[in-house]
């Protein structure tokens, strides 16, 4: 079977299942696991790599507006890369190329290839989506046993929650800073399992913009940020565009220097296994006494000392 993924998290979900082999080609923005780095890209975007936050903001919403295409696809690479399976989304047109536009692709390939279309809005989809892939490619029996150990890690995490987190933690998640986009699917699900309440929740919902008044009434005891696409770095620069809005030095997550920045290209922005390890990190981030922080991704979160800084330059 060979494979084509047209989006990082279907790719992460068929490494995660064994099948990296079957992987022919991917998109310009899998990059995970390191293995996938080497295959054809046969997608790429028409926004600029190095635009600033609010010019991407403004970019997509005038291609949302137009129904003009973000992502475009190498039709003649995939003709070459003569795919059996192409698994893509139609869950959101600014994560990935559209699935009107996959569709009509499909229909110049020669052999008419399967498509198998992920649409997860919470972390139990995910896991529904990796037994359809394993069903997909005969090998439903290993993304079984895949699932039953990303469910055991979750019930691991519920578990320490229930036994010794008494109050919830007020958290406000954000995962995009110019403008501040709420997280929404499966973040508000992930931030109840680890012992938060998330302030300006949407559970099972798409991800909106929020007014910075709506962040400074929710008073957050933690603020947590994963910009969909951006690193730790990358995403700190955008901090200053909300620490110089009125009432930030009183907010209590900056008071108390609880403010996380998280890659948002690896965890919580893509809906494959690293959700789980996304979990971890913010149970740990939140409840640092009840949860640890797994070895394998100890430099994951970042803490700016960054408020302290911030109180003297905004």
């Amino acid at each position: 079977m060979r494979i084509v993924s047209l989006l990082p998290s279907a790719t992460e979900i068929i490494c995660e299942l064994g099948l990296e082999s079957n992987l022919v080609g991917v998109s310009h923005e899998c990059d995970y696991p390191l293995v996938v780095r080497k295959l054809p890209v046969v997608t790429s975007s028409v926004i600029p790599k190095n635009a600033r936050s609010d010019e991407i903001d403004r970019l997509v919403r005038d291609h949302l507006r137009t129904h003009s295409a973000l992502y475009l696809l190498d039709l003649e690479l995939l003709r070459t890369l003569r795919p059996d399976v192409i698994v893509t989304q139609a869950l959101c047109d600014v994560c990935a190329v559209s699935a009107d536009d996959v569709e009509d692709a499909v229909r110049s390939l020669p052999g008419q290839p399967t498509v198998i279309n992920l649409e997860p809005m919470s972390l139990e989809d995910v896991f529904t989506t990796m037994i359809a892939v394993g069903q997909a490619a005969g090998i439903e029996a290993v993304a079984a046993a895949s699932v039953a150990r990303l469910r055991a890690r979750v019930a691991a995490v519920k578990t320490r929650t229930a036994a010794a987190v008494s109050e919830p933690t007020r958290v406000v998640f954000l995962e995009w800073l110019d403008p501040p986009f709420n997280a929404g699917h499966w973040t508000p699900h992930l931030i109840k399992v680890a012992g938060g309440h998330d302030c300006l929740g949407n559970e099972g919902r798409p991800s909106v913009t929020r007014s910075w008044d709506d962040i400074r009434t929710a008073q957050p005891d933690v603020l947590f940020v994963a910009c969909c696409g951006f690193s730790v770095e990358r995403a700190l620069e955008d901090l200053p565009s909300l620490a110089r809005r009125d009432g930030w030095h009183a907010l209590p997550c900056v008071e108390n220097d609880r403010i996380y920045f998280c890659d948002g290209s690896a965890y919580f922005n893509r809906p494959g296994p690293r959700l789980v390890d996304s979990l971890e990190l913010l149970a740990h981030a939140l409840h640092p006494d009840i949860h640890p922080m797994p070895e394998t991704y100890r430099d994951s979160v970042v803490q700016p000392a960054a408020t302290a800084d911030l109180r003297r330059a905004c």
